[in-house]
């Protein structure tokens, strides 16, 4: 059986209201939803928000059911919303931490997470940038990416938290091609693409314009794409970036591998700043998240939308349901790369 934990990030944020103003699709799911986290957290936001929200405590998620929401109880807090404390972070970090032992239990078939506070995380002696580089180095992931998804666009990013200059001095073939493959397992295996297809961002403006404007295409980029065809990798471009995102939301690419951060964020949040949902490629477990911060400054107002939220359930659900078919079929044969 396929079971969701969701994680309830910074018990101050608006992760606490997120969920409970999700509750309605979170109980429509054919799968059990437990959400680990803070009972008490979530029963005062939903009152302050004038919500409901019924539940079920639970000491293990092979005792939630569907139709319901569960809660792990996992802390015992008096918070105020928009108010972040230390025992707030460390409770904000044990539901993650809780959330990956049971993944990799088989207790839960996928992870959720709310958002969490980066400053957060460093306040409590976690060295951790953010999710993604805390749950590569829980599940001891070597090759991760970060990755956003939509129903329009979707984007891998093949440098994650650097500044500028350092993303683009740090850029590599070999980097390029470890981006490209987990992306192509991600929409081969976990969504069931048959024939993905791939594009990679050039860096420069319309692409270098044949070394008017920066050499990283004909050094790096182009060399990437001829390495990740050879592979058997469904990857095409560099394409000027002005265009190529507009030519992927139009359904022309299932995916874009941007070269950092904000090529790749921009034009996604612009088009899904609402419902956009942020994933880790390449972990040994499932893991989707909201694409948003804490926003301490609307928490508990009801101000915060459900809506990635409910997006990155869905998503999560749709990897596991794949994972879960793929494991009751014969084996695939072996990817086109090695």
């Amino acid at each position: 059986m396929i079971r969701l934990g969701i994680t309830m990030g910074c018990p101050a944020g608006i992760g606490p209201d997120v969920i409970v103003k999700a509750a309605k699709e979170l109980r429509e799911l054919s799968s059990p939803v437990i959400v680990l986290g803070d009972p008490q957290v979530l029963y005062e936001r939903a009152k302050k928000m004038g919500l409901s929200f019924p539940f079920r405590k639970v000491s293990s998620p092979l005792e939630a059911r569907a139709g319901e929401i569960s809660i792990l109880p996992l802390s015992n807090l008096d918070i105020e919303p928009g108010r972040p404390s230390l025992d707030g972070f460390r409770a904000m970090v044990r539901y993650i931490k809780e959330g990956v032992s049971l993944c990799l239990e088989g207790q839960l078939s996928g992870l959720v997470t709310a958002p969490i506070s980066k400053e957060g995380l460093q306040a409590v002696g976690e060295p951790y940038p953010g999710h993604t580089e805390m749950l590569a180095e829980l599940t001891r992931t070597r090759e991760y990416a970060m990755a956003f998804y939509g129903e329009r666009l979707a984007v891998a990013l093949v440098t994650i938290h650097l500044s500028l200059k350092a993303a683009l001095t740090s850029l590599s073939i070999e980097k390029i091609l470890r981006v490209t493959r987990l992306a192509y397992h991600f929409l081969k295996k976990d969504l069931g693409l048959e024939e993905p297809r791939l594009a990679l961002s050039a860096l420069n403006p319309h692409a270098g314009e044949g070394g008017l404007f920066g050499n990283e295409e004909k050094e790096i980029l182009e060399p990437a794409v001829e390495r990740a065809r050879k592979e058997g990798l469904p990857l095409s471009g560099p394409y000027p970036a002005d265009s190529l995102f507009f030519r992927a939301a139009t359904g022309e690419f299932d995916m874009v591998i941007a070269l950092y951060h904000d090529q790749g964020l921009i034009p996604f949040k612009l088009l899904h700043f609402q419902d956009g949902v942020n994933l880790t490629l390449g972990l040994p477990i499932i893991r989707t998240s909201v694409d948003h911060g804490t926003a301490y400054d609307i928490a508990g107002t009801g101000k915060a939308s459900p809506q990635s939220l409910i997006a990155a359930v869905r998503l999560a659900y749709r990897m596991a349901k794949h994972r879960h078919l793929r494991s009751q079929a014969p084996s695939d044969p072996e990817p086109p790369y090695k």
